[in-house]
């Protein structure tokens, strides 16, 4: 049976960019939104997966989200890419910074370049969406922005360093930005979810072992779903949250 959907205040008609919504818990922040109301943008570089939750949304949905390609690494066509939203849709109320790539790596192999393109896949991003959106947010009364982290880095997880590297930036990003923000009305939190039972972490990272580490580790031994994660995204940018700004909200079945 499916779970009901929990509506939350001021999200209906909100327009929300989502990076990195084609898949995984990205996909389930899109479907979350779709189901509030909220007019939906979401930005990927997997083409055939966006237009494929275009047509698993469509049939059931009142508002369809929109699918743009793009590439976040690129960060002048980025720009541009979220000026063109903006100039057809309007201003953004909601941004979810989302988008990143796991891959594993050791340290012994990483290159300056590879290091600088897992910066720019997992980190730079989150910076110039924000830039992006934030005049016409403010100019339009304010908004929320949700920042996906990880808890990677806390649980001193081996073999992605780039990656742990980056989304501890993440929030410290987050801090670095609220109280700039919230004179203009603009909330910013944090999201960190522990390890969320997505299709590519099942069939990419999920042996034996992970899953014994995983329920050992956890107060609930069960998986955390991207519904839930999603869910926790939905409540922070929506108006039911209008005091949380400048925190991060763990998501993890108690692993921390």
């Amino acid at each position: 049976m499916k779970k009901m959907l929990t509506k939350f205040a001021g999200l209906e008609g909100a327009l929300v960019l989502v990076t990195g919504g084609a898949t995984g818990i990205g996909a389930s922040i899109v479907e979350n939104f779709v189901g509030q109301g909220s007019r939906v943008v979401f930005l990927d570089i997997n083409t055939e997966a966006g237009e494929e939750l275009i047509a698993r949304l469509k049939p059931g949905s009142d508002v369809t989200p929109e699918f743009v390609y793009a590439d976040l690494r690129d960060l002048g066509s980025l720009k541009g890419t979220i000026e063109s939203v903006q100039q057809r849709a309007g201003p953004m109320k909601i941004l979810v910074n989302n988008a990143a790539s796991d891959e594993r790596h050791e340290m012994e192999e990483v290159t300056p370049e590879y290091w600088r393109d897992r910066l720019a896949t997992n980190l730079d991003h989150y910076f110039f969406c924000i830039q992006a959106v934030t005049s016409a947010m403010a100019a339009a009364g304010g908004g929320s922005i949700v920042n996906m982290g990880s808890c990677v880095w806390r649980l001193a997880f081996p073999g992605m360093p780039a990656y742990a590297t980056a989304k501890a930036a993440i929030e410290g990003l987050t801090r670095g930005l609220a109280r700039s923000l919230g004179p203009k009305n603009i909330r910013i939190n944090c999201v960190v979810p522990g390890f969320v039972r997505t299709k590519r972490q099942v069939e990419r990272w999920l042996t034996p072992q992970l899953e014994r580490v995983v329920l050992e580790g956890q107060c609930l031994k069960r998986f955390v779903e991207p519904e839930e994660v999603a869910g926790l995204v939905a409540f922070l940018a929506s108006d039911e949250a209008r005091s949380c700004t400048n925190q991060t909200f763990t998501i993890d079945a108690g692993w921390l």
